[in-house]
């Protein structure tokens, strides 16, 4: 097969165009055996190439260099792939430089491709590999068009007769005939030298080009290798777009929130079915989800937190719609289920107890009715051979932590060390407690098809479904169990202070060994994002700054403040001693306790404190007494005791927390890895040991915290970023979108750019220092923004926490003159809505009690009671409910039309070429 490479591409005098590539004749990507191309008219450059017919598909690129190979630059973007097709007589192969347009990259995500752009079945008859050999000249064009509306069609017009001679009414209409790609048959009765020519897009509806795409005309040469050829297929790059951006809306909503008419007090996977319909009337095209994973360890309300998951494939059994298991034992049993939903959906929030109680219990009835049936099912056998690897760890794990009486598997015996041989025996079907392994398929299984019957209808819909993979695991769960070389047990991940919390967060999950994980290509990472690709097509990725650095905490620490960036350079004895700071571990790195202060911080509860938990050591100099030297020690001693009254419960938790606040009055904190080596406390300037610095070693102290934070870690965090990011984004081709909020190092834009991650856009967390909110109109495309989301408190919320804040934005944002109303009217809503939907964002996703906010009969009263989370405080009961079904609002014509307006009016329904 005779290949004829073409380029168009204006060089530097004296400067060649070059392939190298993965085959021999291509120099098997050895710079100095690359092909050089030859320049025949005006900037077209040629190569031709005899390609084996036992050749396998050839990668290859295309770069610049001078005549001696001293400067070399290769074009960006991915490897090229060359075909082998065995019926024509040249493939005519025209490329594009690569240029590195992200744009143009992102749309070969799945997401759009198979999704938003997905057409009806493509006719393969007509694909080139299914062309047979003509005795006339043919010619056949084809082209990818990554970016077209369903109602348009793709079709060439041209220089010569068969392609209308440029009268766009003779225009000759193309075939699709793979997803994205587009072919035309074009034969010919006479010979042409030159052909020129353009693809446009044809509206169906309107009969008419809507548009050609940009910049010259394409051209066709004849070179000496097509003269004697008879059937020739032209391959081009892709269609010139005006525009390549998309842009698209969505709805953000926990699983758990939604009601339902048929639900059990708690959203259920089938419910996302309604919720796609209700995108479908409003043009919405994305759902967003919080976290969907199984948390159950406590059996309690405090299991609802959705980022601390048993194990990273199974589902949380509450999502399970009971009736579409399958016949339960009696009708009966069936009516108690109608009584149940009845009760529980009348309640405002999640009941989490009681929800799980009853569900649990009508599984055990559903599994007892089914199980012969069940274990017998071609389909679930597909299951779980398909999912074995996990599920059997998964159904031991929630068995022996219901026999054992807790999730801390360290005090299950001989189970306490994860053994395959003799957690396989445990799981035996011959073994006497198989029904209680069994029943834990049965559920997942179960939650796998009601959860891929929503996938399917969302893309049946157009719809995407985005999921939210969290950044840690909780700490005696599943992944840990099997697999502890993996994680970091003394230490906890957390986030330095922010917007969010004044203190920090400790989420208390064991942090990544990174180092083990990349020994085997990071593949726990990578089996987790293909099990997750079988229901999302877009994910976000919860913390991605922990891919750079994560904050870790020791263990015997509860505050944020007390952790450091892990990896991180820590800065050594020798450098603090140059200071000429007078540093010792005593004054820097120990709670430093002084009079000076302890009572002006302390007030009227000082003197209790002194007597009961401090040591006077020194006049005026305390320690902490034994038995509360550390956050965690005090954290267990006062531990909530049932029974314990509210008056005491306060009264702990107000010692506790000036307990906790004194043993953080520290400079510096030990590296625990590395001898005299420290690292500054977080928010330093802001502890009263800096405050009793002399001026002179404040001024060094704060330059070394400032170098430590914002500049001696970008190198390392970067590298650190492209080991273990590239290893995710790649594992599918799922859209990726990082929560990238928090204390951004200055590497990250760069990593996610070079990445193709989409960044996140909140208009009251600007990353702009010198801005209070976040201006919707000058924000990425490569983005997802959002005016509020789970962390926060909703628009309307917001909008009443603070008269001076709400007062800047009103006047400065919004541009409204006068006084700010003092509650968020529904026209300040749409307003806000509205310049999120004309941002240059690729997605504008929205909660849904923001968007709701729009109209004064749907609102809630009190939009406090919205809020999902409150990430200052661990222990937050995840309980929020949105408070109208989803059945009702399909209905609610006015507000459904009102959201639709606004959002084709913003140009995010349609696509603009």
């Amino acid at each position: 097969m005779n290949v004829l490479l073409k380029m168009q591409y204006k060089t530097y005098p004296g400067w060649d165009v070059y392939i190298s590539g993965s085959s021999k004749e291509l120099g098997n990507w050895d710079v100095e055996k690359a092909k050089k191309l030859t320049c025949e008219y005006e900037m077209e450059w040629s190569i031709n190439l005899e390609i084996s017919e036992k050749s396998e598909n050839i990668e290859y690129k295309y770069f610049v260099a001078d005549a001696n190979l001293d400067n070399v630059q290769w074009e960006t973007g991915n490897n090229r792939i060359l075909q082998y097709f065995s019926e024509f007589d040249i493939i005519d192969v025209c490329n594009d430089w690569q240029d590195g347009d992200r744009n143009l990259k992102i749309l070969d995500k799945s997401v759009f491709g198979d999704l938003i752009f997905k057409r009806d079945k493509p006719d393969i008859r007509i694909a080139p590999s299914k062309t047979k050999k003509v005795s006339e000249k043919t010619l056949i064009l084809k082209v990818s068009v990554p970016k077209l509306d369903k109602r348009h069609k793709l079709c060439v017009v041209g220089s010569i007769d068969e392609l209308g001679n440029w009268e766009y009414e003779k225009a000759l209409m193309m075939n699709n005939y793979s997803p994205s790609c587009w072919s035309v048959v074009i034969k010919f009765d006479k010979e042409y030298k030159n052909i020129f020519y353009k693809y446009g897009i044809y509206d169906t509806e309107t009969k008419k080009i809507i548009t050609l795409e940009k910049g010259k005309n394409r051209l066709f040469f004849k070179s000496d290798k097509d003269k004697k050829c008879k059937n020739i297929l032209r391959i081009d790059d892709v269609f010139k777009y005006n525009d390549i951006t998309w842009h698209g809306a969505g709805v953000a909503i926990p699983v758990f929130s939604l009601r339902s008419e048929v639900g059990m007090g708690v959203g259920e996977f089938l419910d996302i079915k309604l919720l796609v319909d209700w995108c479908k009337k409003t043009g919405m095209k994305m759902v967003q989800i919080l976290p969907v994973n199984d948390t159950i360890h406590t059996h309690t309300w405090v299991d609802s937190y959705p980022y601390s998951a048993i194990s990273v494939f199974a589902l949380h059994p509450m999502y399970l719609n009971l009736q579409a298991i399958g016949n339960l034992p009696a009708k009966v049993t069936d009516d108690i289920v109608k009584e149940r939903i009845a009760m529980l959906n009348k309640n405002e929030a999640v009941d989490y107890e009681a929800v799980m109680k009853i569900k649990s219990r009508f599984f055990l009835l559903a599994y007892e009715a089914n199980k012969k049936t069940f274990l017998k099912d071609k389909d679930f056998k597909t299951f779980f051979r398909d999912n074995k690897e996990w599920l059997v760890p998964y159904a031991a794990y929630c068995y022996l932590r219901d026999l054992f009486g807790t999730h801390d598997y360290t005090q299950w015996g001989i189970y306490a060390k994860y053994d395959k041989k003799l957690i396989e025996k445990l799981c035996s079907p011959t073994a006497e407690q198989y029904d209680d392994i069994a029943i834990h398929y049965f559920i997942q299984y179960h939650l796998h098809k009601q959860l891929l019957e929503a996938t399917e209808y969302a893309r049946a819909n157009g719809v995407v479904l985005k999921g939210d993979i969290p950044i840690g695991v909780n700490r005696y769960g599943i992944d840990t169990w099997t697999d502890p070389k993996s994680f970091n047990m003394n230490g906890q991940a957390g986030a330095p202070p922010d917007d969010y919390a004044v203190d920090g967060q400790n989420w208390g999950f064991p942090t990544y060994n990174w180092e083990e994980m990349q020994k085997d290509g990071f593949k726990w990472w990578q089996k987790r994002l293909k099990q997750l690709s079988v229901y999302f097509d877009a994910f976000r990725i919860d913390h991605i700054l922990g891919f750079f650095r994560i904050w870790e905490i020791p263990y015997d620490a509860v505050s944020g403040l007390l952790g450091h960036f892990r990896p991180a350079v820590p800065i050594d004895l020798a450098e603090l001693e140059s200071l000429n700071i007078g540093f010792n571990e005593d004054r820097f790195c120990k709670p430093y306790i002084r009079t000076s202060y302890l009572y002006n911080r302390l007030g009227e509860d000082a003197q209790m404190i002194v007597d009961n938990y401090l040591e006077e050591y020194e006049p005026g100099c305390f320690k902490m007494k034994s038995g509360f030297e550390t956050q965690r020690e005090v954290e267990e001693a006062f531990a909530e005791k049932q029974g314990m009254s509210d008056e005491d419960r306060s009264k702990n938790a107000k010692i506790k927390k000036a307990l906790f606040s004194l043993i953080s009055e520290v400079l510096f904190i030990k590296d625990d890895n590395k001898e005299n080596s420290y690292h500054p406390r977080i928010s330093i300037n802001k502890t009263s040991s800096y405050a009793e610095l002399d001026e002179n070693v404040k001024n060094k102290v704060y330059d070394l915290y400032l170098d430590y934070f914002y500049h001696r870690q970008e190198s390392l965090w970067r590298e650190q970023a492209m080991i273990k990011l590239p290893a995710l984004v790649n594992a599918t081709n799922m859209l990726v979108c990082g929560e990238d909020l928090g204390m951004v190092p200055d590497c990250v834009p760069g990593v996610m750019d070079d990445l193709n991650l989409l960044s996140l856009k909140i208009q009251r967390m600007p990353k702009e220092e010198h801005l209070d909110f976040g201006i919707p109109s000058d924000y990425p495309y490569m983005s997802v923004c959002t005016p509020s989301c789970h962390d926060m408190s909703t628009v309307r919320g917001w909008w009443e926490e603070d008269g001076k804040i709400r007062q800047k934005f009103y006047n400065n944002i919004l541009g409204h003159e006068g006084e700010a109303p003092i509650y968020c009217e529904p026209w300040i809503c749409d307003e806000i809505i509205k310049q999120h939907l004309y941002s240059p964002s690729m997605w504008a996703v929205f909660p849904i009690q923001d968007l709701v906010a729009t109209n004064k009969e749907l609102r809630r009263l009190d939009p406090s009671d919205e809020k999902i989370n409150e990430p200052s405080n661990p222990k937050h009961y995840w309980r929020y409910r949105f408070h109208i079904p989803i059945e009702k609002l399909l209905k609610e014509d006015e507000f459904n039309n009102h959201i639709k307006e606004m959002v084709e009016a913003s140009g995010r329904t349609g696509v603009v070429y």
